[in-house]
């Protein structure tokens, strides 16, 4: 399992602070030594927004960031967060988005973020799963 505070261990270039941020937003970053997170998230959510913010670290987003960026991030955390492996598992027995999540300790944006971003084998792999299961029940 992805360890996002693991990865940050490894950058002491980096430094969290904890702080309110305007409108909805989660989390942020400068890109280089500064990521900022909102102190009310719930661990699932500090687990999914550190993630994402250091995506943006790795990706070398600095200065703020273009939608394709955002989208750029935002598909590289749910990759780590959410293996495929993992993913079929949750999938095998949950009937809700949300008990999926729950079983993959993410949030439902990160989750769909992963579905949204399957290749083309990891869908063919959820599609076998999905007939195996009908023909079980």
């Amino acid at each position: 399992m992805f360890h996002p505070w693991g990865r940050l261990r490894a950058r002491p270039d980096l430094e969290v602070f904890w702080r309110q941020l305007r409108g909805a937003r989660s989390g942020a970053t400068d890109g280089a030594e500064v990521i900022v997170l909102r102190p009310s998230l719930s661990q699932v959510q500090r687990r999914c927004t550190l993630a994402h913010e250091l995506a943006h670290v790795e990706m070398g987003h600095v200065d703020g960031c273009s939608s394709s960026e955002e989208r750029q991030a935002t598909l590289m955390a749910a990759r780590w967060l959410v293996h495929i492996e993992d993913l079929l598992d949750a999938l095998r027995w949950a009937d809700e988005l949300q008990e999926v999540a729950e079983c993959l300790w993410v949030d439902e944006p990160t989750l769909l973020a992963r579905l949204d971003g399957l290749t083309d084998v990891e869908r063919a792999r959820i599609v076998a799963l999905n007939e195996e299961l009908e023909h079980t029940c």
